[in-house]
């Protein structure tokens, strides 16, 4: 299926919205069963969301069944089915596309003996075009709007006709598979996390309970009772090389399986000394089911990213603590570790936004709040504190005040925000040598840091909310790759100058700021990272609700990708 075709029924920005139609003047059975919106032999009765579209659908050929011939289910329906039992490879849930009573639906209609009427084949067309209209809305934008957890991510999301989808690529396709793949995203990265998911259902199954925990940390070298147990639970998960040797008479921890543990460690974000800490068995013995949710989450978490871009991006991941610049396949070319923002009262938010400017040697104009609450207290010791930090106090319009005293009145101006205060560049500015500006109403953007101590930690939520990288010059360079005048040794020289200078791209750059605590690399490893905000439990919560959530429906109902 090619994208070309694709576009047929894939519009791009507005798209076609339909509006509610009134009920019709129906003279079929299929139609009086759409009229009310809602069928009581689906798991989830009310489709009025669909209603409109599905009278869209079924108008042009008179509500002539889509989904039978003759008294005979087609082909393509019978793939249909097939794909919607078994949604829950694509991390949805099947029963929200009745995933459990197509094989029933199906006996009654080919077995003659059941005498099967038009009622009954209406209910089955009807059934399956809301499920199928369902399936696909949940597999190309995903089961919730983004917008309840984040700023939406917006330009280049495709809205599918849903009505002229199924009427010219579906009912008569002869590869359904292959169209219904074609609405997924187009992310290898996607792809990898749908196989882990599936990996980690099969291993789910093996699972060979919780490994006893010690009260003081296991080094290696010293026993542990449960070796087998644990050799077991890492060839699973394929930290343990299937052909290591492990003695299982022993119950020393050492060996191959220290390395494993180091290896699982790092795939779980945790300090990887070998030890079996507190942290480490707790990750150990995570059930296999949270780590099968974390994947699901993931993967909708991807349907909410635009399906194109108008360059390669830069993609930020949250809880992983990492950054990657994309190539043209959307492959990883420079990837870096980042500090982002505090879990309590200073989280970095999800958003996308274009990255415009770069500055080397830049000013720290400091935030009102970081001023009100940590600035201004240090300086009832003195002024000299701001010359010995490099901060200089500024009117609003960037006018130095040089009063060489804090008095009262000065003092209260900086606690009301009159007067602000600003660092001057250099090794010492918060900022570092260089940030990269990408406007957004949240103020958030990258930049370097002289606190680069922090990079060695494994948990590095320590900043107020933007975003400190590890390789500031190595992602200028990157940033600027394509504009020749800014070599290598012209970006050290202006993080190393005298000057503040100010670039302007000459193509914008996508960045965006996601969170997924599931990543699945170009190898296949997959690395699971802790829940620091806590949205993969709030996510969890709704989608758990149910398909028929009041929530959930009016979060589709509304989402800027709504059909």
């Amino acid at each position: 299926m090619t994208r070309a075709i694709l576009q047929l029924v894939f519009a791009v920005s507005l798209g076609p919205v339909f509006a509610e139609s009134p009920p019709p003047d129906c003279g079929s059975t299929l139609c009086r069963l759409v009229a009310p919106g809602s069928l009581s032999s689906l798991r989830w009765p009310d489709f009025s969301d669909y209603r409109a579209r599905i009278q869209h659908f079924y108008e042009p050929t008179t509500y002539t069944f889509a989904w039978s011939r003759g008294g005979m289910v087609t082909g393509q329906a019978k793939v249909v089915i097939e794909i919607l039992e078994g949604a829950a490879g694509n991390g949805l849930n099947a029963e929200d596309y009745d995933g459990s009573r197509w094989t029933g639906r199906l006996a009654h209609l080919g077995y003659p003996a059941n005498h099967p009427s038009e009622s009954d084949f209406a209910q089955f067309d009807l059934a399956l075009t809301v499920s199928v209209m369902r399936y696909i809305s949940d597999l190309h934008f995903g089961r919730v709007n983004p917008g309840m957890f984040h700023t939406r991510f917006g330009g280049g999301k495709e809205k599918v006709d849903l009505p002229a989808f199924l009427q010219q690529l579906l009912i008569d396709a002869t590869d359904v598979k292959a169209v219904l793949a074609g609405i997924e995203p187009p992310y290898e990265g996607y792809r990898r996390t749908e196989r882990a998911l599936q990996q980690y259902r099969s291993i789910s199954q093996e699972n060979g309970g919780l490994l006893p925990v010690t009260k003081t940390p296991v080094d290696p070298g010293r026993p542990y009772e449960a070796i087998a147990q644990l050799a077991k639970l890492l060839r699973q998960t394929g930290d343990l090389p299937g052909d290591a040797k492990v003695p299982l008479d022993s119950n020393t921890y050492g060996g191959p399986l220290v390395d494993a543990v180091k290896h699982f460690q790092v795939r779980h974000g945790l300090d990887p000394d070998g030890r079996l800490g507190k942290a480490t068995m707790a990750q150990l013995n995570t059930p296999l089911s949270h780590r099968i949710r974390q994947l699901e989450l993931t993967l909708e978490r991807w349907r909410w990213v635009p399906h194109s871009f108008s360059r390669p991006p830069i993609v930020v991941n949250i809880p992983e603590f990492q950054l990657r610049a994309l190539n043209d396949s959307y492959g990883t070319e420079l990837e870096m570790k980042v500090v982002v923002g505090k879990a309590y009262r200073h989280q970095t938010p999800v958003f996308a936004a274009d990255m415009r400017e770069v500055i080397f040697r830049p000013y720290w104009n400091v935030p009102r709040s970081i001023q009100r609450t940590e600035l201004v207290p240090k300086l009832d010791q003195g002024a000299s504190y701001l010359a010995h930090n490099g901060y200089e106090i500024v009117t609003p319009q960037g006018t130095v005040v040089m009063n060489k005293a804090l008095d009262d009145a000065m003092m209260a101006q900086l606690r009301s925000g009159r007067l602000r205060i600003r660092q001057t560049p250099g090794p010492k500015n918060a900022l570092g040598l260089v940030k990269f500006l990408f406007p957004n109403e949240h103020d958030v953007y990258l930049h370097a840091t002289p606190a680069t101590e922090l990079f060695s930690k494994f948990r590095r939520d320590f900043s107020h909310g933007c975003i400190r990288v590890e390789k500031p010059q190595q992602l200028a360079a990157w940033v600027l790759g394509d504009q020749s005048e800014w070599t290598p040794e012209r970006i050290a020289g202006a993080m190393n100058g005298t000057k503040t200078i100010q670039v302007t791209l000459d193509r914008p750059i996508p960045v965006l700021i996601v969170y997924a605590t599931a990543v699945v690399l170009d190898s296949g490893e997959v690395r699971f990272f802790e829940d620091i905000y806590g949205q993969d439990a709030q996510l969890d919560k709704l989608l758990t609700k149910g398909y028929p959530s009041r929530s959930v429906r009016r979060a589709k109902r509304d989402a800027a990708a709504a059909f």
